[in-house]
């Protein structure tokens, strides 16, 4: 058999047999799991932006007479959190087509969710903390593919965060304090930052198992895409709550 050659990155070797297939697995698995997140994120902003710049749309949603949600405007913002449950206790069932359904739903549902963000803050300081948002994901994301530093031990802690940012919003739901709130967005900053260097890292040792071009790779690739788009859409949302402009 012809054996294949690739250029080490770290030494300027060549890398021989088994290890040029497993970075090349790798490569592709992440390629796929950025493409499924690339997809959702404009899924969902361009249905966030369809929704929250047209009155009429927001009004299926929002009541605003007595700025409360409508029936419909309660299923979409509880629909999300049912399908990240759906496809994560279904995943080995559902075929990948399935799935891949499942996920856009899931994005376009989401993005429908978010339109409620174009009545707070104006378009121009979305796009900006969006911007900023990629970018600080662009770098904890490299960070977490280059690192030789395991991040198993901090990926526990920052689950552990997670669930306290979880219990806080909880609270501050009835205790409506803005210092709590702006307090909350800082550790959530934090915490989904350190996530996304996190979930690329165990992502990328998935890569270096899996089969590429199997169903189970594809079923594999949309979990670490839904995994990576929560991140982004946490991480954006905290920053928005503490740099954007509201109209």
């Amino acid at each position: 058999m012809e054996q294949s050659n690739y250029p080490s990155q770290q030494t300027g070797q060549v890398i021989h047999g088994p290890d040029a297939y497993a970075a090349a697995s790798v490569r592709t698995f992440l390629a796929q799991v950025f493409s499924y997140m690339a997809l959702a994120l404009v899924v969902s902003g361009v249905m966030a932006w369809w929704f929250g710049t047209d009155m009429d749309k927001l009004s299926y949603l929002i009541d605003f007479e007595t700025g409360s949600n409508t029936i419909l405007g309660w299923v979409v913002m509880l629909a999300p959190l049912g399908l990240v449950f759906l496809m994560g206790g279904l995943v080995e069932r559902m075929s990948g087509t399935a799935l891949l359904v499942t996920f856009i739903a899931f994005a376009t549902i989401m993005g429908i969710s978010l339109s409620y963000i174009f009545l707070i803050y104006s378009i121009g300081s979305i796009t900006n903390v969006f911007f900023i948002t990629a970018g600080v994901f662009g770098i904890m994301a490299v960070a977490g593919y280059t690192t030789r530093t395991d991040l198993t031990k901090l990926g526990s802690i920052l689950m552990i965060g997670l669930i306290g940012i979880v219990l806080a919003s909880l609270v501050n739901m009835f205790l409506k304090s803005d210092t709590m709130s702006y307090v909350v967005s800082i550790i959530s900053v934090v915490v989904f930052t350190g996530l996304t260097a996190y979930d690329v890292q165990k992502l990328k040792r998935m890569g270096e198992v899996v089969a590429s071009g199997t169903e189970a790779a594809q079923k594999m690739a949309l979990m670490g895409a839904l995994s990576l788009y929560l991140d982004f859409i946490n991480l954006f949302l905290s920053l928005l709550r503490l740099f954007g402009r509201r109209d």
